[in-house]
């Protein structure tokens, strides 16, 4: 429990999950906000804008694009289009201090940003964080086995569980690697 102090009024008590709730939302704002402007960047320069990560830390804050192509990334295409979002970037500024630029692919262990993620990777093993505690879990490791509406169905050791796509507020596939 926190207490606030504001002008003309004495005291407030706030719980954590109404200020974590209310960071969360806020933090997808600007990745939002981002996404929108960067998205036809990348996309122009002929690449898959798979989605971004704005990790607001202050000082050490990181903007990491994910971008593909059929034929995979390689360091000259993460630093093609470094190169040209920095400008967008700049001109634009609509990220306020600094902060590290960061792209890449996204790797075996993809992140899953929209819809479309969900649908083309149903059957494969992925890791799922939501923004709220559901039964009392905010993290699950399941198949991804169906989209109904707005809600992903993924099978945990034989059990369903339905989550909403507004619920989730991470997910990444988690395949089984070999040894």
């Amino acid at each position: 429990m926190f207490l606030l102090s504001l002008a003309g009024v004495s005291e407030i008590r706030v719980g954590l999950w109404p200020i974590f709730y209310f960071w969360c939302c806020m933090a997808n704002r600007v990745s939002d906000v981002i996404t929108d402007l960067l998205q036809p960047v990348v996309e122009g320069l002929g690449y898959e804008f798979v989605g971004l990560e704005y990790l607001s830390q202050g000082a050490r804050s990181i903007l990491r694009i994910y971008i593909d192509q059929e034929d995979g990334i390689t360091l000259e295409d993460c630093t093609r289009v470094s190169h040209q979002v920095s400008g967008v970037l700049e001109v634009e500024d609509p990220i306020r201090g600094e902060y590290a630029l960061e792209v890449s692919s996204p790797g075996v262990d993809r992140p899953l940003f929209v819809r479309e993620h969900y649908e083309r990777f149903l059957g494969e093993r992925a890791l799922i964080k939501t923004s709220l505690p559901i039964d009392g879990q905010r993290k699950f490791t399941g198949h991804l086995v169906q989209l109904q509406d707005d809600d992903l169905i993924i099978d945990i050791g034989g059990k369903q569980v339905t989550l909403s796509l507004d619920q989730i507020d991470k997910a990444r596939l988690a395949p089984l690697l070999a040894k």
